[in-house]
């Protein structure tokens, strides 16, 4: 059965000197502050789509690979990922970089990085964002 999760966003006057709020309904985890400046320069305590584009991301691939390592017969202790997201405007989102950092006891570094590599392909999120290009740097910590 499918889940659906809800976010809201509002925005008031123009892209420049407008500015918004985006919600997490479905968590209720809070409403954040958006503007066009904390998208294309300092977030100055503002969050954007990028940064929750990166949340997502990292969160996702964390768990694909989590998820991919126990079924190997190698599951993880911690895996800890940092996902880049490059927004350059006129031109949208430009690239991802995934760094990923794991303690797997009983997994070489070649090993791990094959599992990084799948769970990279297989992370639903990584999937939606195909358009974009998503580079991967994988190790054991």
């Amino acid at each position: 059965m499918p889940t659906t999760r809800i976010a809201n966003a509002h925005w008031e006057g123009s892209l420049m000197e407008g500015q918004g709020t985006v919600s997490l309904d479905s968590s209720g985890l809070g409403t954040y502050d958006v503007t066009w400046a904390a998208r294309s320069a300092e977030p100055n305590g503002k969050t954007s789509p990028e940064e929750l584009i990166a949340a997502a991301h990292s969160t996702c691939f964390s768990m694909a690979l989590s998820h991919a390592l126990a079924g190997a017969g190698t599951p993880p202790e911690k895996v800890d990922t940092k996902a880049e997201v490059d927004f350059q405007p006129g031109k949208g989102i430009t690239e991802i970089r995934l760094t990923v950092r794991a303690t797997v006891p009983g997994l070489d570094e070649d090993g791990f990085k094959a599992q990084a590599e799948q769970a990279k392909q297989n992370c639903p999120v990584s999937q939606a964002l195909a358009g974009t290009t998503i580079t991967l740097d994988a190790a054991l910590a």
